[in-house]
């Protein structure tokens, strides 16, 4: 006892000599001060980046009060801001914006022409497979059964089940086929969202208000690896979930199971796995993830929105996929999207629940509105039924062996391309590919340069950083003839300019990106980032009409 009242005697000893001598107004001043400053320390240091990330944002944050930072600062960003908006302008400059209603209406020949005049813009560099990813199919008869299905469905809201049974009911169908597809039991179930980044929100919000309730979690985390799908930050951001992103195997490029291991903590709501990820296309080790959710008691999603519409069917395409679904006890969530490799129309995804438990803290209800009791599945409230429709008219247009055949020349093309860039001086590939996406990098050059030289020929491909790279997610667009051959051919080509001077640095718009991975204050780049969101909706002021 006198061990434990000697330390508080100290305190109390410290205390009084500090504030011997002191005026009343002196104690009350000194006493609050301390309090706030130590509310201070308390907030800055619990908050979710670490010490060394918080305090360089501190840091630049006070440097850019400095009037001669700030204006260089702005400069550079309103330089910027300018590019994206002269680009914009550029690619529409032969084009009006009409930015008023007609006083008239107009018929249908003139609306339908003004609308292919907007799609006709790029409209050869993805139909011809010049694009990595964003548009996974395109097939003449398929687009005539989609338009078909939408106008039959186009007013129909799933928002009103007593209105639309038949809408529910296709509904129903496509989450039950999904669940089959990832060898879910009768227990399962799910629910359809507008996309992948949806279906990973409401994954999140069902576990974060299951531990509320059931283990009275109130500070929740969930712990990914870093090349998880960025709609988990954007859940974190919108549901106050705390992200510990854990490191990755550098040989594999798939998690480190045994960080992930060290960062579950008594606030973990959450385990994530990617099958595969999108950066690099590797398929995180699952199995060994479920075995920590089994192990720790806590749900394991897994993010096969990307290639999920793929691994389900590589197996009967002749290249089995390690085991990432339902059949691992303790994977608890999936997320697919079935406007991916289902190839539905853009606007669907489905996530999926091992138990009805988890999908009923998915759900938004209120009791007490005076509008009545109201319960939404998903984030949107009312839904469109011609999206439910487009893609149960989809998966019934394919069926297994449309999907297998597709998955067969998608999976052979993925990995002739790896193959031939695996042959080339230069570069290097991340990890071991796993479905549909191979990554590129390079220790000689800077592979911006590669990146660049491809969008000159006419490649958009995806750019990658932490380290420099890109990668091509191949579609069945790349699977026509020649087009894997004309990819590997311009970049074998472009290597032997660029290893001509591999030092020579990136210009242009890559150097872009290169510029951005290097700035010590991310503030800056998320400013940039916005600028460019904002050149989306920018309407050059001499193109209204």
């Amino acid at each position: 006892m006198d061990k434990v009242r000697l330390p508080l005697d100290i305190l109390k000893n410290s205390v009084n000599v500090v504030f011997t001598g002191k005026e009343p107004w002196q104690i009350v001043s000194i006493t609050t001060s301390s309090v706030l400053l130590i509310v201070w320390l308390y907030d800055f240091l619990d908050r979710d980046e670490d010490l060394l990330t918080r305090s360089k944002k501190t840091i630049f944050k006070i440097a850019k009060c400095f009037p001669q930072i700030k204006r260089k600062v702005d400069k550079e960003l309103a330089d910027i801001n300018e590019s994206f908006r002269k680009e914009v302008a550029e690619k529409t400059s032969h084009l009006e914006y009409l930015v008023q209603l007609p006083s008239k209406g107009m018929n249908s020949q003139e609306i339908l022409k003004i609308l292919n005049t907007n799609l006709a813009l790029n409209q050869d560099l993805w139909k011809g497979g010049w694009a990595s990813g964003a548009v996974y199919v395109h097939n003449e008869s398929l687009q005539a059964l989609m338009a078909d299905a939408y106008k039959e469905s186009s007013y129909t809201n799933p928002l009103h089940p007593d209105l639309f049974p038949g809408v529910c009911k296709m509904e129903s169908e496509i989450i039950r086929i999904l669940i089959n597809l990832f060898y879910g039991d009768e227990n399962a179930c799910g629910t359809m969202t507008t996309g992948g980044t949806e279906s990973i929100m409401m994954a999140c919000k069902a576990y974060r208000d299951y531990a509320k309730e059931t283990r009275g979690i109130r500070r929740p985390e969930m712990v990914l690896p870093i090349t998880a799908h960025s709609g988990f930050d954007k859940a974190g951001l919108y549901l106050n979930i705390r992200l510990r992103h854990v490191r990755l195997d550098p040989a594999t490029c798939q998690v480190d199971i045994k960080a992930m291991k060290k960062a579950i903590n008594r606030n973990t709501i959450m385990l994530v796995g990617s099958a595969p990820n999108f950066p690099y296309g590797t398929i995180d080790d699952i199995a060994e993830i479920s075995n920590l959710g089994l192990k720790y008691n806590i749900p394991v999603h897994v993010d096969s929105c990307l290639g999920g519409l793929l691994t389900c069917f590589m197996e009967k395409a002749g290249y089995p996929p390690p085991v990432t679904d339902f059949r691992l006890q303790g994977v608890t969530s999936i997320s697919a999207d079935t406007h991916k490799y289902g190839f539905a129309p853009k606007g669907t995804s489905v996530i999926m629940y091992k138990e009805p438990k988890y999908r009923h803290y998915q759900y938004t209800v209120t009791t007490d509105w005076v509008g009545g009791v109201y319960g939404s599945p998903t984030v949107n409230g009312s839904r469109a039924g011609g999206n439910v429709a487009t893609c149960w008219a989809a998966l019934l247009y394919h069926g297994i062996d449309g999907y297998v055949s597709a998955t067969k020349e998608i999976i052979y093309t993925t990995k002739f391309i790896e193959k031939g860039l695996r042959r080339m001086k230069g570069i290097y590939i991340f990890g071991q590919p796993a479905t549909s996406v191979v990554a590129v990098g390079s220790n000689d050059f800077d592979i911006y340069r590669l990146s660049d030289a491809l969008l000159t020929l006419g490649w958009h491909l995806n750019t990658l950083q932490y380290p420099s790279a890109f990668h091509i997610c191949v579609t069945l667009l790349h699977t026509k003839p020649g087009i894997a051959q004309k990819f590997l051919d311009d970049v074998r080509d472009s290597l032997v300019e660029i290893l001509k001077d591999p030092s020579v640095p990136v210009a242009g718009k890559m150097a872009l990106y290169g510029t951005a991975q290097k700035l010590p204050d991310r503030s800056i780049v998320g400013d940039i980032t916005r600028y460019f969101l904002d050149s989306m909706y920018y309407i050059p002021e001499q193109q209204k009409k």
